[in-house]
């Protein structure tokens, strides 16, 4: 066996198997192609999906009953390296007290971030996608007013980036 392939091996060995949550296992039980992840840090279920299944899964979610979108944001996993695009789903119903929650996750390569918008799903969505955008790039496609909500219209660059070099701003030499 090659030095590659018996690397390859060890890997796949070491690899820890992740337990589908309910929403994942109601997906794959559907036919939606999705990667379920290790549950975060307060025991929530995270699903990895690809950009060109969101909306067919969101949509899915949405009549299983995740009719919440709690949060949309997005973040940068280091230069070089792929943007995140995340939704924070909860079923919210009357008389919950503990409502089941999902976060889906969807990884970007940052030369072409482009993902489908959930506006028309989520009506939440509206500024938090344009925030998303403006700090980091991210292409909502299907947005009815994707466009700077927090940066000049004319700036260049996204702030949030850990990439993004920072112009040289007169006021801050004015004031020193």
């Amino acid at each position: 066996m090659s030095e590659e392939n018996q690397e390859s091996v060890e890997t796949t060995e070491n690899a820890e198997i992740v337990e589908a949550g309910v929403a994942s296992k109601w997906l794959t039980e559907n036919g939606f192609d999705h990667q379920s992840l290790e549950k975060d840090h307060s025991g929530i279920e995270l699903i990895q999906v690809e950009p060109e299944y969101l909306l067919p899964i969101c949509t899915a979610l949405y009549a299983y009953g995740f009719n919440y979108l709690q949060c949309q944001g997005a973040y940068d996993l280091g230069p070089g390296k792929e943007l995140v695009s995340f939704y924070h789903l909860t079923r919210v119903s009357d008389n919950a007290d503990t409502p089941q929650e999902v976060r889906i996750k969807v990884f970007l390569s940052r030369e072409e971030p482009k993902v489908p918008s959930v506006y028309w799903i989520w009506r939440a969505a509206d500024w938090q996608e344009r925030e998303s955008y403006d700090m980091y790039g991210i292409i909502y496609e299907g947005h009815p007013n994707l466009k700077r909500i927090l940066m000049n219209e004319d700036w260049v660059g996204w702030p949030l980036r850990k990439d993004y070099i920072s112009p040289d701003f007169y006021e801050l030499q004015d004031a020193y």
